[in-house]
């Protein structure tokens, strides 16, 4: 793809994710796209929203399960960008129409306190400079028309759209993370259960992945980000009406409501 055709993509998504309207696909306008220029389409919208005034404060990691990368057809995970715009307070209701088809997600959220600078990070790097794992929900909505590949949501911020933040706070010391359960609950009943190490086997190698993979575009994590290690069940949907709950056991709860 051209810088024409980057940018065209680029306003595309951001005029669907403010109208809360899907865009025509983007691997279907340019068939030639690459996941080099998907990425470089996000770091586009990303870069106008914080023009806008938006503040990057994180990213996110997706498709972290062998299961979804294969229905994927990709065999590492994909990234995004969390601005202050998707903070969503726990407990709060939220229009369902700010989305186009929104689903709900459980995940470890890493709070940094040290920065992360690849390209050799590990697992203990990480986990060295967390200051604390908080349990979440990450709304993930299309801002493209199905069906979707792989080029369409990496494009599309991985498909981040929310986030919302509850439970209690942990050191990464005190709790074993690997085996951290979550159910996730649809108006009081379960729709999906599973333990974080679904994530690379471990949430925190997950951001060890993120901050390898920016550090291929001279970017680093920085202290205060917050990064979405990727979820450990399958998305679940969620229509008007609907109260979402992620039970994380002994670290609490995080809930959502769609009005």
């Amino acid at each position: 793809m051209n810088e024409v055709e980057l940018e065209l993509a680029a306003e595309s998504l951001l005029t669907a994710d403010t109208r809360s309207v899907p865009t025509s696909r983007i691997s279907e306008r340019w068939p030639n796209v690459t996941l080099e220029n998907a990425y470089a389409i996000s770091a586009r919208v990303a870069e106008k929203k914080y023009a806008a005034g938006q503040k990057l404060i994180g990213h996110k990691v997706g498709l972290t399960s062998k299961a979804m990368q294969a229905a994927s057809k990709i065999d590492e995970p994909d990234y995004g960008h969390v601005f202050d715009s998707m903070l969503i307070p726990n407990g709060a209701k939220i229009d369902h129409s700010r989305f186009c088809v929104p689903r709900v997600e459980p995940e470890l959220t890493f709070v940094l306190k040290a920065s992360l600078q690849g390209p050799s990070i590990t697992l203990v790097d990480v986990l060295r400079a967390t200051e604390y794992v908080v349990p979440s929900i990450e709304i993930i909505d299309a801002r493209v028309e199905e069906p979707r590949k792989i080029f369409d949501t990496v494009a599309d911020n991985g498909a981040g759209a929310g986030l919302i933040l509850g439970g209690r706070p942990s050191k990464p010391e005190d709790i074993n993370l690997a085996y951290v359960g979550a159910a996730l609950l649809r108006n009081n009943e379960v729709e999906e259960t599973g333990l974080a190490m679904g994530v690379l086997t471990h949430p925190a190698a997950s951001v060890a992945w993120l901050a390898n993979k920016l550090s291929q575009i001279g970017r680093s994590m920085e202290p205060g980000h917050l990064i979405l290690s990727g979820s450990f069940t399958r998305p679940v949907w969620a229509v008007a009406g609907d109260t979402i709950t992620a039970d994380f056991g002994s670290l609490g709860t995080v809930s959502v409501g769609f009005a």
